[in-house]
């Protein structure tokens, strides 16, 4: 057998880095000393994995650019992620989210470990330890005293040709949503399950309104304002329990620890020329620590979603319309 060369070396303790990390903080997490969802592990565990890439290879490939190394650390990054996928440590939607910022950070680490060799090549033993031991170091402290939740809106509007009347009807009771019918997105291409239909019980304020996702994903709307052709506002109601396990990955369960949706609804103005402008607002409870990168990921996927479901009702009531138009 050959023996392994520095980048192999690099490559694999990298990934048995990431995975004994990714193991051992889901672990302790039962005992509150650590978390995955935590800066330690999404931030600094790619610091690492990045530093101990470069590090054993650096002597090997002298001189080593900056930029090479802030590339090369990407390597045991994709590796790692794709045995996470592999091994259902983690779903699609966690590995994409997850995967700017481990890049940027894997990054980081390289670039770091190639300035430690060339200003402490004696110590650069001691550094890679010291960098590999930090998340287990920060990771009981962010859990026990840095809580950072906060609430935020995500709201989208459409202008729709027909009138206020045409679109409030689509608004309660959705019918089956067909495959074709509703327009690709983003969401779904990391693994979100799309929408299927809606059933109001009632009217009025109080009412519930029974959202069925794909994956047997089912929630709650109670209506909270309910004034006709002009809102339709509601609370959600979701038991995360009820939400099945293959779903969803498990850090953004609906309902979960770390995200939901608080309320949101409809609000509708009618405009000239029979045209509506119809708003999808969400307020969501974001509880990790990640700050405005939650935030972005947020906003891009309920900002995806919104403008699906917007475009569904666009289109639908554009069609009813016309048939009105037809038959008057």
């Amino acid at each position: 057998m050959w023996p392994l060369s520095p980048k192999s070396i690099g490559i694999l303790m990298g990934v048995l880095y990431g995975i004994s990390m990714r193991i051992f903080l889901e672990v302790s997490g039962t005992f509150n000393f650590g978390s995955l969802v935590t800066i330690s592990f999404m931030f600094l565990v790619p610091v690492a994995i990045g530093f101990i890439r470069v590090h054993f290879e650096y002597n090997q490939l002298s001189p080593m650019t900056y930029g090479r190394m802030a590339v090369v650390a990407w390597q045991p990054i994709f590796v790692f992620l794709f045995v996470s996928v592999v091994t259902l440590l983690e779903g699609s939607i966690c590995v994409a989210m997850a995967l700017p910022a481990f890049m940027f950070f894997a990054s980081i680490g390289g670039m770091l470990a190639g300035l430690c060799h060339r200003l402490w090549e004696k110590k650069s033993n001691k550094a890679v330890m010291s960098v590999a031991l930090l998340p287990l170091i920060l990771s009981p402290l962010e859990l026990n005293f840095l809580h950072l939740s906060k609430t935020y809106e995500v709201k989208n509007t459409i202008v729709i040709n027909a009138p206020v009347d045409v679109v409030w009807q689509q608004l309660a009771n959705v019918s089956q949503i067909h495959e074709g019918e509703y327009p690709s997105s983003f969401s779904q291409l990391i693994g979100i399950p799309r929408p299927i239909r809606a059933d109001m019980s009632g009217g009025g304020v109080g009412a519930i309104r029974t959202s069925q996702w794909q994956k047997n994903v089912v929630f709650k709307e109670v209506i909270t304002e309910w004034l006709p052709n002009e809102k339709m506002l509601y609370n959600f109601e979701i038991d995360p329990e009820l939400i099945p396990d293959h779903a969803l990955d498990q850090h953004v369960k609906l309902g979960g620890e770390y995200f939901s949706p608080l309320h949101g609804g409809y609000e509708l103005v009618a405009s000239g020329n029979n045209q509506t402008l119809l708003s999808l607002k969400t307020t969501v409870l974001d509880n990790t620590n990640f700050g405005i990168y939650s935030r972005v990921w947020g906003e891009v996927i309920f900002q995806d979603f919104h403008r699906a479901l917007l475009k569904l009702m666009k289109d639908r009531a554009e069609n009813d319309n016309k048939l009105v138009l037809k038959t008057g």
